[in-house]
């Protein structure tokens, strides 16, 4: 089969594409024939390798599993002889930075893993950019413990991460303002933000709102300035590390004081999120920005265009 594979860490180009073995299926997986896929922060981080920590679960000198693509989307190919959840035929979607794959022409998986059906009549590139980005969303929504009526910021609310977190902190009742830029305020508002900050003509920190949970789903402010707004016990989460790693720190003291505090929730997905994602997609309540389309022999140009930090919600891959 042919797939994107990278042997060692670094840019765009250390991905190339070549004829590997199809994967074998044990009694408990099944083989999925990839339709489509993303290129996102997940495979990006794995593939550079730039945080060292991310070494440690994709090895300290070299690549352990050698084809990325974390999301995805397709048809079950076969199935072991154990499982009894999927059959052959099956359209599917999913989720797996375990053993990725989704960069190739097909994967296997556990059956009983992030792995569900796709809504009816929805399309294999809206399918495979389901999971990233509202996984991370959701886990940071729970740790904060967003219930009906709180006031919400999500800072970047144009990624994927942003605006799945705006869609979802809506279908939870919270009262969401995004900060985005001038040219994805409209994008912004029809995805349910009640308001709108345009950073680029309005300083976000001057709103007179005052925040249950500030979510800077881009890793671009700190806890520092973003204190000011939040309530007496407010919670300031961010998708990245922050300034010399200082949000680890913050996150393991700040909960001490009992007032405002910084959270670093480790990000985990279940078959029961894919299942309530495919819920909210099926409802209407969830649907996945698509910023562009790329064939997998077009991977390389996938990767720099998602490392400029200027697409708009995903980058899906067709297999």
């Amino acid at each position: 089969m042919k797939a994107m594979v990278y042997t060692r860490y670094g840019p765009p180009e250390v991905v190339q594409l070549q004829e590997v073995n199809l994967p074998t299926v044990k009694t408990n997986e099944v083989r999925i024939k990839i339709r489509a896929t993303t290129v996102n922060r997940t495979d990006c981080g794995f593939r550079s390798a730039n945080y060292f920590i991310s070494r440690f679960f994709s090895g300290l000198l070299k690549p352990k599993i050698n084809i990325l693509g974390c999301e995805f989307a397709g048809e079950i190919e076969s199935v072991g002889r154990d499982v009894s959840n999927f059959k052959p035929g099956d359209r599917v979607f999913g989720y797996d930075d375990t053993r990725f794959g989704g960069h190739g022409e097909y994967k296997v998986m556990a059956a009983s893993g992030a792995l569900a059906t796709i809504p009816e009549g929805m399309e294999y590139t809206v399918a495979a950019a389901l999971t990233e980005g509202s996984h991370y969303a959701l886990g940071n929504i729970r740790a904060a413990r967003i219930k009906q009526g709180d006031t919400v910021m999500v800072y970047g609310a144009t990624g994927a991460i942003g605006s799945a977190a705006v869609q979802l902190l809506k279908h939870f009742g919270a009262y969401v303002v995004a900060v985005s830029n001038t040219k994805n305020v409209g994008l912004v508002a029809s995805l349910g933000a009640d308001e709108v900050i345009d950073y680029q003509t309005q300083n976000f920190t001057e709103t007179t709102h005052r925040f249950n949970f500030i979510f800077d789903a881009v890793g671009k402010r700190s806890f520092r300035q973003c204190k000011p707004l939040l309530k007496s016990k407010g919670v300031y989460i961010s998708t990245e590390l922050g300034k010399n790693s200082e949000n680890i720190g913050l996150a393991l003291f700040t909960p001490m004081s009992g007032g405002r505090k910084v959270l670093f929730p480790l990000p985990t997905i279940s078959r029961d999120d894919v299942l309530l994602i495919r819920e909210l997609a099926s409802l209407g309540s969830f649907t996945p920005v698509i910023d562009r389309t790329y064939p997998l022999e077009q991977l390389v140009e996938a990767y720099r265009y998602t490392e400029t930090g200027q697409k708009t919600g995903n980058v899906v891959i067709t297999v």
